[in-house]
């Protein structure tokens, strides 16, 4: 772990240090970069387990945008650097490194754009908003990260347009470069490519189609997706469902969650909000997992939540524990 950590401290360090040598009138290219990052901690105590405790990630984002077209963005990450248990305590063998996002923006027209490197793949609504201080619960729904490449190497053509008093969007993306190595029980994909497609106007409703390989299965897919997230009254309502389909269009695995957030403060709790959540998941010779979720998270700030939620349901699935769950998220 500490070379990890001395690969995150080095690399805001030089930026910082190049940006304060280099600070006078004259404009220099330094100037373009941010460095900024999120992180989160956690304790769970599933049912049938020990507790756990851990400070579950902490990225490091650097933005670069000059006068130019072209404009980057990096995320590097450090999983479960810092871990707690009954048996091994605190303990780091759980920990690694991820390379989340590196890529290179240029903007070719005002509606047209061109990204390449590695991204998350822009299929989900969820997986591109994973970051902890971005959503309501602590762990994320199955159907997110166990159906389809949770980021792909290649390369995007994408860009928004007015249309009907809102924005339609498109992301079309292909794979180049299939990843050369797996964590833990991360699944592994090849010959990724597909598009989305999002009208946002009072809602966001997205359509998405993707075509992959399954190493784990040695099978190839197509999937189809639709997400969304709209308000009723002051009630967020957000929801996406997936099918695949195989090479002989036979039923590939499904899955789809519906979630709400209900803010409480007509009851006298200023940003709380009461989440709820159902979701299932369905996948080639595994057994339907459900879940149902109930919590509390309270907006701290708009930059820090607090997240208390307890967990059911039927299936064993390790990203998705079954108890009661809590963590604090902030963006720095």
């Amino acid at each position: 772990m500490k070379k990890f950590i001395i690969i995150f401290t080095s690399l805001a360090s030089l930026l910082c240090l190049c940006k304060h040598v280099f600070a006078d009138d004259t404009p220099s290219w330094l100037d373009g970069f941010n460095i900024g990052g999120y992180s989160s901690a956690g304790l769970t105590l599933e049912r049938d387990q020990e507790a756990q405790a851990a400070l579950n990630e902490v990225s490091l984002l650097v933005t670069w945008n000059g006068d130019s077209r072209l404009s980057f963005f990096g995320e590097l990450e450090l999983e479960n650097p810092l871990s707690w248990n009954d048996e091994r305590q605190f303990h780091d063998q759980e920990s690694r490194f991820d390379l989340e996002r590196l890529y290179l923006d240029y903007n070719i027209t005002e509606k047209v754009n061109f990204r390449g490197g590695r991204f998350l793949t822009p299929n989900s609504r969820w997986n591109l908003l994973h970051a902890p201080p971005l959503v309501w619960t602590s762990t994320r729904p199955l159907a997110t990260s166990r159906l389809f490449p949770e980021g792909t190497n290649g390369v995007m053509v994408f860009g928004a347009t007015p249309f009907m008093n809102g924005a339609f969007e498109y992301k079309i993306f292909a794979e180049l470069l299939e990843d050369q190595q797996q964590d833990g029980d991360e699944l592994a994909f090849e010959h990724v490519k597909g598009a989305r497609f999002s009208y946002k106007n009072q809602s966001d409703i997205g359509i998405s189609i993707l075509s992959f390989r399954e190493k784990g299965i040695d099978n190839s897919y197509r999937m189809l997706g639709l997400d969304f997230i709209t308000h009723i009254k002051q009630v967020e309502v957000s929801g996406e469902f997936f099918q695949r389909f195989d090479i002989r269009n036979k039923d590939g695995g499904s899955g789809a969650y519906l979630q709400s957030a209900v803010p409480l403060k007509p009851i006298g709790f200023n940003n709380w909000y009461w989440i709820t959540r159902v979701e299932t998941l369905q996948r080639p010779d595994e057994a339907t997992a459900e879940r149902w979720l109930v919590g509390a998270t309270w907006r701290i700030k708009p930059t820090q939540l607090l997240k208390f939620e307890f967990t059911g349901g039927s299936g064993d699935q390790p990203e998705s524990p079954r108890g009661f769950l809590t963590s604090f998220a902030l963006f720095f």
